[in-house]
């Protein structure tokens, strides 16, 4: 019995350092961009001067922005930190009323220049918005050119269940319709013969 159950037991501890391992990967990856973007918003707060809630959002816009497809990396002008080019305005309200209707105090816009993926020096303003709870960020949107893939696979899942919808009812209708001519034909037939 004791070498049907050591084997057992093997996979078992295999398994548990296997997962282990991988939650202190992800741990350490988290940390790293962590302490990248905590880098980032003290180069912004340190060097330009920017206000620590702008600095905050203009560091996760970047990182967000980093994991599109269509950009490689954002960067921020120090005009980008002067009052006249972002906005920290006192919100009270839900963030959006989207899937983010959290109630936010705070709601900061910053603007930075996306530099495309594809080699080439295209930039695009992109802006972010950042909603706080005091320093706090609790919602997050930017005006991101390329549509999420589980938006796009969701519509075109719902469009082509719609369609597929329909055609199961019309094919339905033309079936009942089929089946009722059939059993009026069948009683005209059966009352003829008597």
């Amino acid at each position: 019995m004791e070498s049907i159950f050591a084997p057992r037991q093997l996979l078992r501890l295999v398994g548990r350092l296997a997962v282990c391992a991988s939650f202190a990967c992800a741990a350490s990856a988290f940390a790293d961009s962590l302490d990248e973007r905590n880098e980032l918003i003290h180069h912004f707060v340190t060097d330009f001067n920017a206000n620590p809630l702008v600095a905050d959002c203009a560091a996760h816009g970047s990182f967000v922005a980093s994991t599109s497809t269509a950009f490689d990396h954002v960067e921020f002008p120090p005009d980008s930190f002067d009052p006249s080019h972002y906005t920290i305005e006192p919100w009270n309200d839900s963030f959006d009323e989207h899937k983010q209707r959290i109630k936010v105090d705070n709601v900061v816009t910053v603007e930075g220049q996306g530099v495309s993926k594809n080699g080439e020096h295209d930039v695009t303003t992109l802006k972010f918005r950042c909603g706080y709870v005091g320093s706090q960020m609790l919602a997050f949107g930017w005006n991101d050119p390329v549509p999420p893939l589980r938006a796009q696979s969701r519509s075109t899942a719902r469009t082509t269940t719609s369609k597929h919808s329909a055609k199961t009812k019309s094919a339905g209708k033309a079936k009942s319709a089929t089946k009722s001519t059939a059993k009026s034909s069948k009683k005209t037939t059966t009352k003829k013969k008597h």
